[in-house]
């Protein structure tokens, strides 16, 4: 199975660099795992709502040209789908099995995701109504596909 997690912008601070190329070696014996990265678009201060959406826009496009066709796409959005750790493996699980060889999870900037890239998703995923800082989102989300894998294994996990 390959998982790409698609993201928009880059992972500035080097102790979230570090966490993430940490789940990166830890997953390498479950899965091919890839990491892409879309540039961000400043957001001004002051930005109106038209602005906003025109800046997700420019973004989503920019997630969705790197979109495989045959691709099962997961959208990170807020008013997603909750799972729970065992509840999220077991899709996992059951994606692979019914012959979805390729996941992309996509997590988007500080505005959120675009219309067209939600309306691709097979999937809207939420981790909590809070918002988080997306590049902390990579590390959370990294962290969860390693516990999936270890609970598909039958191996240990911290709870």
């Amino acid at each position: 199975m390959k998982i790409t997690v698609l993201a928009v912008g880059k992972v500035k601070e080097s102790f979230y660099r570090e966490a993430v190329m940490e789940f990166k070696k830890r997953l390498s014996r479950y899965v091919k795992l890839e990491i892409l990265e879309t540039p961000d678009e400043k957001t001004p201060d002051q930005a109106s709502m038209q602005d906003q959406v025109r800046i997700k826009e420019r973004e989503g496009e920019r997630l969705l040209k790197l979109l495989q066709e045959d691709a099962y796409v997961i959208a990170l959005a807020i008013e997603g789908k909750m799972y729970d750790s065992p509840e999220l493996a077991e899709k996992i699980r059951t994606l692979g099995v019914n012959g979805k060889s390729h996941i992309v999870f996509i997590i988007g900037g500080s505005l959120g995701l675009s219309d067209a890239v939600l309306k691709r998703a097979d999937l809207r995923l939420s981790f909590s109504k809070m918002t988080f800082p997306h590049q902390l989102m990579r590390v959370i989300l990294l962290e969860q596909i390693y516990r999936s894998f270890r609970i598909i294994s039958h191996e240990p996990y911290h709870k």
